[in-house]
């Protein structure tokens, strides 16, 4: 039994360091559960954040400042709009449907008689099974830049906060999938489907490192 606490920050803590220590090597996983499918396959994610610089000045002179607010409404109209056409990618995980993003928080300026000099953006963007991470990556950058390029003057600072990579199944899993589903609709009388799931959880860690595993 593995009982880690890490699985929000990315899990290299726990999971991540008892495979890396090769203090763990299991057959086969099952990890802890939320419905009565069994998961096979889930979401990556990828969280960033995106320091927007400019330059403060007076709200009564704003033309002597960089107004990084600005900056930041047009790089988050960006990504908006980026949003809107991940719709039109389909994973072909059942349970999965297409990539989405958020923009979760927000902070800057000193007070409302001043231009912002910085602001601060973070975001999560989820990547279906079919996704590269690293394309992943460079395109939200890409995003970010150009936005970021529409005011003269501003300056942006990116950085990765998380990355976890999407969970994908592996060929060995089948014979526990296949025991799950017999016992489970033995026991529940209705057919247990295997899924996937648009969340990220530590799992991916064991199939990264080549063990088996499922969610149930």
């Amino acid at each position: 039994l593995h009982f880690t606490y890490d699985e929000e920050f990315g899990g290299l803590l726990g999971p991540g360091w008892l495979l890396r220590q090769g203090l763990t090597k299991p057959d086969l996983l099952i990890a802890a559960g939320f419905s009565y499918e069994v998961v096979t396959a889930h979401n990556g994610c990828l969280q960033m954040e995106v320091t927007v610089h400019g330059e403060m000045a007076h709200a009564a002179i704003p033309a002597t400042g960089v107004d990084a607010l600005q900056g930041a409404v047009s790089i988050m109209n960006a990504l908006y709009a980026q949003n809107a056409r991940y719709r039109e990618i389909t994973s072909r995980v059942e349970g999965i449907s297409h990539p989405y993003l958020n923009i979760g928080r927000i902070e800057g300026g000193t007070n409302t008689n001043v231009v912002p000099g910085k602001v601060v953006i973070k975001l999560d963007r989820r990547m279906i099974p079919e996704e590269n991470a690293a394309e992943v990556e460079a395109d939200i950058r890409r995003i970010i830049e150009e936005g970021a390029a529409a005011t003269p003057g501003l300056r942006v600072e990116i950085k990765r906060l998380l990355l976890a990579n999407a969970m994908r199944p592996l060929p060995g899993n089948q014979p526990l999938v296949d025991a799950i589903r017999k016992h489970g609709e033995d026991l529940f009388g209705e057919p247990i489907p295997a899924m996937g799931t648009p969340l990220y959880t530590d799992v991916r860690l064991y199939a990264e490192a080549g063990i088996p595993g499922v969610i149930y």
